[in-house]
C-alpha cells in the first residue's frame, strides 16, 4: 500500500509533467488560432510562466522527498539527476532566457519584435528556449518512468 507521501509524489509528478506537455499544446493552438501573433505570444508566455513556477515548486518538493527517502543514495539515481537538470532548465528559462526575450520585445516597441531589427536575436533566443523546454519535457518522461 502506498503512503500519503508516495501518493503526493505521484500527484505532483503528474501535475508538473502533464502541465509541461499541455502547456506546449496550448501554445501551439494559440498561434494557430489567433491572428494576432503578439497576443498569442503574450498568452503563451503567461502559460509558460505559470508552468515554470509549478516546476520550481514541484522539483524542490520531489528532490527533498527523494533525499529524505534515499539519503546519499539519491545521488546515484537517474531520477534524482533528471530532476536536478529539469530544475536547472526551468530556472535558466525563467530567470535567464525569458528576461532576454522580454527585453528584446520591449526594445522593439511599438513594433512587433519579429518586424524589428531584433528579429534575428529574438528568433535565436526563442530557439534556445524551445530546445530547453523540449529537453525538460523529455526529462519529465524519465522522472515518470523512474519514479
Amino acid at each position: 500500500m502506498r503512503t500519503w507521501t508516495e501518493k503526493l509524489i505521484a500527484i505532483v509528478t503528474t501535475f508538473w509533467v502533464g502541465g509541461l506537455w499541455v502547456t506546449s499544446l496550448w501554445a501551439s493552438v494559440l498561434f494557430k488560432t489567433l491572428n494576432d501573433r503578439q497576443l498569442a505570444g503574450q498568452i503563451a508566455g503567461q502559460f509558460f510562466t505559470i508552468i515554470a513556477y509549478i516546476g520550481i515548486a514541484s522539483a524542490t518538493f520531489l528532490l527533498l522527498a527523494r533525499l529524505f527517502k534515499f539519503g546519499a543514495q539519491s545521488f546515484k539515481q537517474a531520477y534524482f539527476w533528471a530532476l536536478v537538470l529539469m530544475l536547472l532548465l526551468v530556472l535558466a528559462g525563467q530567470y535567464g532566457i525569458q528576461p532576454v526575450l522580454a527585453q528584446l520585445k520591449n526594445a522593439a516597441l511599438p513594433a512587433d519584435v519579429m518586424q524589428s531589427v531584433f528579429a534575428d536575436r529574438f528568433r535565436n533566443w526563442h530557439g534556445i528556449a524551445s530546445i530547453a523546454y523540449v529537453v525538460e519535457c523529455l526529462l519529465g518522461l524519465v522522472i515518470v518512468t523512474k519514479r
